[in-house]
């Protein structure tokens, strides 16, 4: 019999919200979802061309990427307000893909980008399931910030020759932008297009201000109106043309004569960054709503998302940073309008593909580069180089890294940068020997508190680390340090250990070694506010026996407390 219990009825809940949110609709909320749904339509479409294109596929996969994520998150995605597409910040990882293998082949390069959103997807679904939402956090801002500079960059330097109608194969962001420097100097830049292009940059970031007013979709309309009443396209104005009629099919993408490692590299750094944005974009709206979102159902849901794209001929997808405000200030209430969004997109391409006909590709780089600009993140830079300016350093080298290398290596560089902050903070540790304060509780370090009294005979020593491979011989000679330092001769050593949260076998065997060099000189060592799973680790590493039950102490009070009754040394706190 099928279980009916309450833990049953959670369990698909949790892992289908729509249907959830389904069994508890007001009918209320329907005009307002629909509504919403509608506005929003104005946006996806646009948009949904635009950064197709700035991925290196044609525009009518970005519309396939829009209809077919929007309807699986409807379904799997937890958060009510977050709408889902082709995204700004993805352009760049994609087309550094594509570019390389697709040949100027649309139909591998749609293959290519298809093939890297199941990767992305089966990523997400993987990581939701094991419950390892967590892991985009570890990267720092700042080295977000850089990476996200950098895409910025690579993105807008992607769309500029779009902007002056110039065409060439791209080499890198770098090299393009030498590239289009030869072009424009060269005479080649076609004006036309140019103040087209600008003219709709101008409008769009003018109009931003302005949260109600469809900024993109009214520049993006006087565009087209322009091409079409002045025949601009007769000038050489590059226009969109009349999309194919019909819907995406079921496919599984492949191409031969690819890197798959490549691939496979580039569909997990679309996967991270799409759920970086897509996790602080659904905790903001959590907040503002009241509404909590499981980040582990937040990646399973986009997961979701990314493999429906996958196999309906789109690109891989994040949450929006632009369409989902316009959905909430449109009164979406539900993910359903996300659902009439999809539906609208639907009928558009079965009815009127050759509406859009006149659009011309210079304004849907306007709306590229708009997108772009938003991404760069300079104000909280300032602010961190005024308080750390190592970290701020950082995220200049990693911002260097995808500028010149590309969004690939750079988020390489990102997970290695980030990987060698970790390490660096743990490999050079604050530490304090410790000493008693008149007038203050507790022990503090005698370096910040000259005047504290020390002791005689003995060593209080805090280490604020955990101890592990790439910091035990450090921790070994700082301890063997502060032994010859101290003005009397020791007898016993205590580490002040509560900031100790773990030990590995490397730090376990330097203990080993440590204990008996102390040993040998007539120093015990002993520990204080150990805590128990770290414990737990030197009794299985067979260390705890080997120093004793009686060198653990509760709190360094207690250490003192014993080392005074242990040698009748005179001294009151």
């Amino acid at each position: 019999m099928p279980d009916t219990s309450p833990r049953s009825r959670v369990d698909w809940q949790r892992w289908l919200p729509g249907l959830a949110t389904l069994l508890h609709y007001q009918p209320a909320w329907l005009v307002k979802d629909i509504a919403a749904g509608l506005v929003l339509t104005s946006l996806l479409v646009p948009v949904g061309i635009a950064y197709a294109q700035a991925s290196g596929v044609p525009g009518i996969y970005g519309l396939y990427a829009t209809i077919v994520p929007l309807l699986a998150y409807a379904l799997f995605g937890p958060s009510r307000i977050l709408v889902l597409g082709p995204d700004s910040a993805l352009a760049a990882p994609i087309l550094a893909v594509v570019v390389q293998y697709a040949a100027s082949d649309p139909q591998r390069a749609i293959a290519i980008a298809s093939l890297m959103a199941l990767v992305a997807g089966a990523f997400c679904v993987i990581t939701g399931l094991l419950r390892l939402g967590f892991i985009t956090e570890l990267l720092s801002k700042p080295i977000r910030y850089g990476y996200m500079n950098g895409i910025a960059l690579t993105v807008l330097i992607s769309q500029l020759p779009k902007l002056w109608g110039i065409s060439f194969d791209s080499q890198g962001p770098l090299r393009d932008l030498w590239q289009l420097a030869q072009a424009l100097l060269a005479g080649h830049g076609h004006w036309p297009s140019f103040a087209v292009g600008a003219g709709s940059l101008v409008l769009i970031l003018s109009l931003k201000p302005f949260k109600r007013l469809p900024g993109i979709l009214i520049a993006v309309v006087l565009a087209t109106l322009a091409v079409s009443l002045f025949d601009l396209d007769q000038r050489g104005v590059k226009v969109l043309g009349e999309l194919p009629q019909g819907l995406p099919s079921l496919t599984l993408p492949w191409v031969s004569d690819i890197d798959l490692v490549e691939v496979i590299l580039g569909g997990i750094a679309v996967a991270l960054v799409s759920f970086a944005d897509t996790s602080v974009l659904s905790r903001s709206y959590a907040a503002r709503l009241k509404s909590p979102v499981n980040p582990n159902q937040e990646m399973f849901g986009l997961g979701v998302a990314n493999l429906a794209s996958g196999l309906f001929q789109g690109i891989p997808i994040s949450s929006s940073a632009s369409r989902t405000p316009v959905a909430e200030a449109a009164g979406a209430r539900t993910q359903l309008t996300g659902v009439i969004g999809a539906l609208a997109v639907t009928v558009l391409l079965l009815t009127a593909p050759s509406l859009m006909h006149d659009l011309p590709s210079s304004a849907l780089a306007a709306v590229v580069i708009a997108a772009a600009l938003s991404l760069f993140e300079f104000a909280d830079l300032r602010r961190i180089f005024r308080m750390q300016q190592w970290e701020f350093w950082l995220s200049c080298t990693c911002f260097v890294g995808v500028a010149v290398f590309g969004a690939i290596p750079g988020i390489g560089i990102a997970v290695v940068i980030s990987v060698i902050e970790f390490l660096w903070d743990g490999w050079r540790p604050h530490y304090a020997v410790l000493g008693r304060v008149d007038g203050t509780r507790g022990y503090h370090d005698v370096k910040r508190y000259p005047q504290a009294r020390r002791i005689p005979g003995l060593v209080l020593l805090r280490w604020d680390a955990p101890l592990f491979f790439a910091n035990a011989e450090q921790f070994q000679s700082t301890v063997l340090a502060a032994v010859d330092d101290s003005p009397t001769p020791v007898q016993r050593l205590v580490i002040a250990a509560e900031p100790v949260t773990s030990i590995d076998i490397t730090s376990a065997d330097m203990l080993g070694e440590l204990d008996r060099a102390l040993e040998a000189r007539g120093v015990e060592l002993q520990f204080a506010e150990m805590k128990d799973p770290v414990k737990d680790k030197m009794k299985r590493f067979e260390l705890f026996e080997r120093i004793g039950e009686r060198a653990f102490h509760p709190t360094v009070g207690a250490a003192v407390d014993a080392y005074l009754e242990d040698t009748g040394v005179d001294w009151r706190p």
